[in-house]
């Protein structure tokens, strides 16, 4: 799918806009996230509908403790993050190689909608890795979930662009920043 925040720039490159890396890629290279990749000129979101982790948590594991107390949440992932920490719990799936085809198993935002409903979360998570380099997958799955009555949930290291918060603040009902350092 073709990302939703770039700049074209001359000889083909791009500027992705969804972090504040504001990687300059190359064609047919990777940004530092490793799932955002310049084809031809064209800034393409590689991980779009490919989840790798889902799973049903209680919402203190994200953690939040006043925000809908003693429920569960639907939660999902794809590959890629947009830091590096050595201390990464969840490396397996945020730490890819740039060369690494994308992995996980094909979901759309509408079945992620319809499986968060089928076992009673009332909200979504979008979590595990780093939500925000996955933004053209959840933005579509938040605007569903909105319209079914569900919850969004961002847990993310905060190192989103300004332009990317301006198009989920619309759509998130919560955000745990995870403060890395």
């Amino acid at each position: 799918m073709e990302a939703l925040l770039y700049e074209k720039l001359e000889g083909l490159k791009v500027r992705c806009k969804v972090c504040n890396n504001y990687c300059i890629i190359e064609p047919n290279r990777r940004g530092i996230c490793g799932v955002r990749e310049n084809l031809n000129g064209n800034l393409m979101a590689i991980n779009y509908g490919k989840a790798i982790a889902v799973s049903i948590d209680p919402i203190e594991k994200k953690p939040l403790y006043e925000f809908m107390p003693r429920s569960m949440t639907y939660s999902f992932a794809t590959e890629g993050c947009n830091l590096h920490c050595p201390w990464c719990q969840n490396h397996t799936i945020s730490q890819i190689r740039h060369d690494k085809v994308i992995s996980g198993y094909e979901i759309t935002p509408f079945q992620h909608v319809e499986m968060a409903l089928k076992y009673n979360c009332p909200s979504i998570s979008y979590t595990y890795s780093e939500p925000t380099i996955f933004l053209e997958y959840a933005l579509e799955t938040m605007k569903l979930a909105k319209e079914k009555g569900l919850k969004n949930i961002w847990v993310s290291n905060g190192y989103m662009s300004a332009e990317c918060l301006d198009l989920l603040l619309p759509y998130v009902d919560a955000f745990n920043i995870d403060y890395k350092g």
